[in-house]
């Protein structure tokens, strides 16, 4: 069934409404047109799982007869989506917003399903065409001879593992506990289905993984980059222990692990004996350097390195002041020695590390090597590095330097491209690898700031050839994302540069949702500075191209000249011509790619033309005519000949064409900034892009970002108030203004002066700026995270935006003619038409268009007490062909003008407007007395017999939501055709008229969104969502009129009206419900008279009236008695949302949240009993109750150890016992938050 909103006018009185479907992410856009439509029966959604690109996702019809309630669409959902404790949350593709009713699923659309809040997005177009399940890179261990990737090896698939790898598992603090687990396709589909597996493996709930050196491992690209080992966490941080994985590291316990490379002739047993060695570490005796944290040591030989080995005592002593440590380790044959790695998890209090010497003996050949090291190994001391490489000394063999890499990390142009998450890096060379580091002392103030390069310094052994690296980061903090251009490794040994290429995202919410990449070097610094300037140039040509589609008007704009190309009629081109000149404008009359023809928009016979290197005008359509757009990475244009490659448009600073060869290179120009007319017509839909990929954006919350996707959610509609100034309105959210008020920027302007911007273009890169209108010199600004502010014009390029025209409106704005100009006539011909009509043709068009009609408009003043004014009344027409402008109702045929009961009459005189769609009211009062009641709007055009009926109702100006608002607009009503008025759509069996009248009291009006149940004695109907109070809903004082169809549902009974509690004020005072069913006439009122809030009334945010039967009474109102019983073991209780669902012979009481206890402060207590109490028409005898929460907040498990429910009505009483005795918690029992009791007989407290 499709989502609702109502709504048709904005009365405060009364009001028609029309029923909308909400957006995909719960949004409930304002309508715009005038009908009356009817709820669709069934929904259609596809559900996908959580992180799980493989599985192809089930498609569910969602109606009210087959699901009755959102939990029993999650247990059919848990039938058919594979999760380990069932679907307990439904999210929007991106994971941004749950979906907790099912009135906000919406028909077509796709969700995921997971059973934790945290949901993990998916790529619904690789989940749709089920791709191959391993895309992670694999991990690649140090071998002696280990050469760069050949070019066979390049061109494999990269990333891809080649065999399942074994992974060792701890269980976290308990290293006794340990788990041998295969990494097969099946159980690496996602992160998440890995931890799911692991939580079967492990049998405990597993939600985060960890380095044995305590670093958090957040994707499974860092689990298969691991040393083969990592800790599994529930929600508790990391514990330290002795996660020692030496004994499982050998091929017959551990396979996969690394490659064992034996020695011929050498059987296993040697190479486990050969991997005997005791280590000798003496801490300095400086004041202190010894260390709480956790000691490690690796060891890399010719074969391949060991594992990281966690250096523990028994008595916990270990690395004090002056002390020598002794310890006896197994690696396995990792061939001859060449160089450790020591390094410590900065933990405990004290982490900080100065060491003395490091002793090494391998006990089977008896060799020993000593190595002084003398270093800290401390954040705080020398250059911040807590791990450290030495070399060691093999006689006969050269000893490799020990060299400090100079790394520039280089973080993109796009907004919110920085990161504050902690970023690392392993680099990968002939001579092994780095292990993994963090880059944590940039040489700038701040790190991996938008445009930013930072450099590091990172200190290895020397690696050889460099031929890869792996960066990524821990994802931690907000707005982690990181938008990474490149790395360049600098090599002070061979004083060799190794540029890494990305320009890609490593963000879970963007590209392809991963944190960490493996990058490779670059053969050559030409080849990627190519490589990178024609991927900029690609982007840029993207963003650009829409200008030169055919039937645009052009302009070049020269930086040099600071004047724009004209085309004289002698054929002469410069670049010296003013804004205005008529000279400077070119059509777009023929467009391949890039190739395109400049047609002279004065002189139709010519066009510009570059011949044997002269740049002239030509006669249109010659080849030298066609010229080939090159853009820069400025967003500049070259013009070159198609005909004569290599010849562009070059210009002097004198403005004149020249040759290359004619001057010197610094006083020519060949870039041109280009400039396309018309692009702030009235209702055009623009694109305001931020980057060469991002645009500005209006967010769900209604704040806006620069980081938004170049997509239907970032157009923009305008409204042109007047030359250069503006209004921008959200298409994908109807009414909701850009704007700068109280120093903020938003989107949630109403269309009032905050929500006027003056334009300013900037010729410099053909950019346009915001100014308010309203507070000038403050313009739309962007932050370095893509957050929109006001801020003063600078020119940093975070007020720039780049627009881009999505549909070309009408030439003039409100108030002027909306006839189209013959510029707007010829683009729309270009675009329909293979040929350009005649100008004579054109022109007859033009003025058969432009019949001037004459309106008679006839304005009437309500009955009200003081409903007349003497404020001056403004009104504009709006048609199919456009709008009148705003006209002041000035000459009436009355002496005295809204006068109170009087019909006002006058003429307005316009163009054709086509069929009347809306009118636009305005009254501007200066004080209260002077407020208008305005009560509807007829107008009548001349040779018609029809009229339109526009209905008001409303007092002008009103307050909304604590604005007054001067303007309305009132949408087409009915139709009279010399006869009485009769509602345009036909009646549909089954069809019933809802009024709610919200009371008058102080702050009665709800900004919530408020839905309707209605019960017959076959079935119910519902939820059935009315609209939402942010749209001028269930103001204080008003009537909302609603039309809906109740077919099929039987002799009603009962309604139950409520709201999600949701906006900024959500609390409503509900007088009264009227019924009529237009088949009959019949008419119910229904007195409610009642406070509808979350603190009023227990804090039940629904209300239940019954309706009298044929021949019988209505049925009583009951308040039926909870006791909620709260068990006693321990961590019984929970501060989660607890909603029930009492179930009866006579249907149910729907959820109701209990929200306040009578008996207790805090609610849901171990060992507590807690009473609440709900209203509701009588549910006959109870059979069964729902009882769940929502999971939220610390601790939210429950055990729930029985409900009683106690009632009283005429015939009798009862109280009856619903027994449990069972969790709900995601992590304890089943895993389910829900319950289905039963009632087991009826007991006495």
């Amino acid at each position: 069934m499709l989502q609702f909103s109502v709504k048709m006018s904005e009365t405060s009185s009364t009001s028609i409404s029309m029923i909308h479907r909400t957006s995909s992410e719960g949004q409930v856009p304002s309508p715009r047109h005038l009908s009356i439509m009817h709820p669709v029966v069934a929904k259609k959604i596809s559900f996908y799982k959580s992180g799980d690109p493989q599985f192809g996702g089930v498609r569910v019809v969602v109606n009210p007869r087959s699901f009755k309630t959102f939990d029993a669409l999650l247990d059919n959902l848990s039938r058919k989506v594979p999760l380990p404790f069932g679907v307990r949350n439904i999210s929007t593709p991106r994971g941004r917003h749950s979906i907790t009713r099912l009135e906000e699923l919406e028909d077509g659309e796709s969700y995921l399903c997971s059973h934790r809040r945290k949901v993990q997005p998916v790529d619904l177009d690789k989940a749709r065409r089920r791709p191959r399940p391993w895309h992670s890179s694999r991990a690649i261990s140090v071998q002696a001879h280990q050469a760069p990737p050949t070019a066979a090896a390049a061109t494999a698939a990269p990333g891809m593992l080649r065999a399942p790898r074994k992974l060792l598992v701890f269980r976290n603090g308990d290293p006794k506990m340990r788990r041998v687990v295969v990494m097969n396709r099946r159980v690496t589909q996602s992160f998440q289905a890995f931890l799911q597996h692991l939580t079967e493996v492990m049998r405990f709930p597993v939600t985060k993984l960890y380095a044995t050196d305590g670093r958090k491992v957040p994707s499974l690209q860092a689990v298969i980059l691991s040393s083969g080992a990592v800790v599994a966490a529930g929600r508790e941080p990391f514990k330290p222990g002795n996660y020692d994985i030496q004994k499982y590291l050998h091929s017959a316990r551990l396979p996969g692990i690394s490659h064992h490379v034996y020695a011929k002739g050498s059987a296993r047993s040697e190479s486990r004996k050969s991997g005997i060695w005791k280590v000798s570490i003496i801490t300095s005796d400086l004041p202190n350097s010894g260390t709480s944290s956790q000691i490690y040591i690796i060891l890399y030989g010719q074969h391949r390195s060991s594992a990281p080995i966690y250096l523990y005592g028994t008595d916990g002593s270990q690395f004090q002041d002056g002390h020598e440590d002794i310890f006896t380790i197994m690696v396995g044959n990792i061939g001859t020695l060449f160089k450790i790695r020591i390094g410590h998890t900065n933990s405990g209090s004290s982490p900080s590390w100065h060491c003395k010497e490091i002793q090494l003996w391998n006990m089977n050949s008896g060799k020993e090597f000593y190595i002084p090291v003398q270093r800290w190994l401390a954040r705080d001391q020398e250059d911040g590095e807590i791990c450290r490489e030495f070399p060691v000394l093999n006689k006969g063999q050269p000893i490799l330097p020990v060299t400090v890499y100079e790394v520039h990390v280089a973080t993109g142009e796009r907004w919110n491209a920085g990161t504050g998450a902690s970023v690392y890096i392993s680099i990968y060379g002939e001579k092994g690898d780095s292990g993994s580091r963090q880059l944590f002392r940039s040489k700038n103030s701040f790190s991996f700031l938008r445009g930013q390069t930072d450099t590091f310094s990172l200190e290895a052994v020397h690696l050889g050839d460099l031929y890869k690296i792996v960066i990524g980061h821990d994802g931690v903090g907000p707005g982690n994302g990181w938008f990474l251009d490149d790395v360049v490794i600098k090599d002070p040994v061979t004083n060799r540069e190794y540029t890494f290429f990305c320009h890609r995202w490593l963000d879970q919410g963007e590209d392809d949702g991963k944190i960490a990449r493996e990058l490779h070097v670059m053969d050559n610094s030409i080849i990627f500075a190519s490589q990178k300037l024609e991927l900029n140039r690609k982007e840029t040509w993207a963003a650009e191209r829409w200008k030169f589609m055919k039937g645009n008007t052009l302009q070049f704009y020269n930086r040099l000249t600071g004047g724009f190309v004209r085309l004289h009629p002698d054929g002469t081109v410069d670049a010296v011509g003013e804004k205005t000149d008529k000279y400077g404008l070119f059509d777009v009359i023929f467009n391949r790619e890039n190739i395109c023809i400049f047609q002279s928009h004065e002189i139709r016979h010519l066009s510009l033309a570059i011949d044997n290197s002269n740049v002239t005008g030509m006669a249109t359509g010659g080849a030298c005519t066609e010229l080939r757009v090159l853009y820069q990475h400025d967003r500049c244009a070259l013009l070159e000949s198609v005909l004569d490659p290599g010849h562009v448009v070059t210009v002097d600073h004198h403005g004149k064409i020249a040759d290359e060869s004619s001057a010197g290179y610094a006083d020519l120009s060949k870039e041109f900034v280009v400039f396309v007319k018309g692009v702030f017509l009235n209702s055009a839909v623009v694109l305001l892009a931020t980057s060469l990929c991002q645009a500005l954006c209006l967010q769900p919350d209604g704040s806006c970002t620069g980081v938004g996707s170049q997509s239907e959610k970032s157009y923009w509609k305008v409204h042109k108030i007047s030359s250069g100034i503006c209004m921008f309105e959200s298409v994908k959210n109807e009414r909701m203004y850009l704007r700068i008020k109280d120093g903020q920027c938003d989107g949630t302007g109403t269309g009032d002066t905050d929500c006027h911007f003056k334009i300013k273009k900037n010729l410099e890169n053909a950019s346009i700026s915001l100014e308010s209108m309203k507070s000038p010199g403050l313009f739309v600004g962007l932050q370095p995270d893509g957050q929109a502010k006001p801020v003063i014009y600078t020119k940093n390029g975070n007020v720039f935006f780049y627009p881009q025209v999505i549909k070309f409106g009408r030439e003039n704005p409100m108030g002027m003619s909306a006839t189209p100009s013959q510029e707007e006539e010829k683009i729309h011909e270009s675009k329909n038409q293979q040929e350009t009509l005649p100008e004579s043709e054109a022109k007859c068009s033009l003025l058969s268009s432009a019949a001037i009609v004459r309106y008679y408009v006839d304005v009437h003043t309500g009955q009200l007490k003081q409903a007349e004014t003497e404020s001056e009344v403004s009104l504009c027409l709006c048609g199919e062909r456009g709008d009148s402008g705003l006209r002041l109702l000035d000459k009436s045929n009355m002496p005295v003008k809204f006068q109170r009961g009087q019909t006002d009459t006058f003429q307005v005189e316009t163009v054709s407007l086509g069929k009347l769609q809306k009118v636009l009211l305005h009254c501007e009062a200066s004080e209260e007395s002077q407020y208008w009641y305005c009560e509807k709007v007829v107008v009548r055009e001349p040779g018609t017999a029809s009229e339109s009926v526009f209905t008001c109702e409303r007092w002008l100006p009103f307050m909304s939501q604590g604005t007054i608002h001067s303007e309305i607009e009132l949408y087409l009503e009915e139709m009279q055709i010399n006869h009485q008025p009769k509602i345009q759509e036909e009646e549909n069996e089954g069809d019933w008229k809802v009024t709610i009248v919200t009371g008058d009291l102080e702050n009665a009006g709800t900004t919530a969104t408020v839905s309707l149940y209605v019960y017959g004695e076959a079935t119910c109907s519902g939820p059935i969502i009315l609209g939402s109070g942010k749209y001028q809903l269930f103001n204080p004082n008003s009537a909302d009129i609603f039309k809906i169809n109740l077919k099929d549902i039987g002799e009603i009974y009962k309604l139950r009206i409520g709201h999600d509690n949701g906006g900024k004020d959500p609390a409503w005072y509900l007088e009264e419900i009227r019924l009529e069913n237009i088949d009959t006439c019949e008419v119910y009122r229904l007195a409610v008279d009642s406070w509808i809030a979350e603190n009023e009334n227990g804090g039940d945010l629904w209300k239940e009236v019954p309706m009298a039967r044929t021949n019988k009474a209505p049925l009583p109102v009951v308040v039926y008695e909870i006791y909620m019983y709260t068990g006693r073991k321990p961590g019984a209780e929970t501060e989660a949302n607890v909603v029930i669902n009492l179930i009866g012979t006579r249907g149910d009481s729907g959820n109701r949240r209990l929200h306040q206890s009578q008996n207790n402060t805090v609610k849901f207590r171990r060992g507590q009993v807690d009473i609440f109490s709900i209203e509701a028409v009588s549910l006959g005898k109870l059979k069964k109750v729902l009882i769940s929460h929502d999971g939220t907040g610390p601790g939210n498990g429950w055990f729930l150890e029985s409900i009683i429910v106690k009632s009283e009505e005429e015939d009798g009483s009862q109280e009856v016992l619903f027994p449990c005795n069972r969790w709900l918690d995601e992590y304890q029992d089943d895993g389910r938050t829900e319950r289905e009791l039963f009632a087991e007989h009826e007991v006495s407290l």
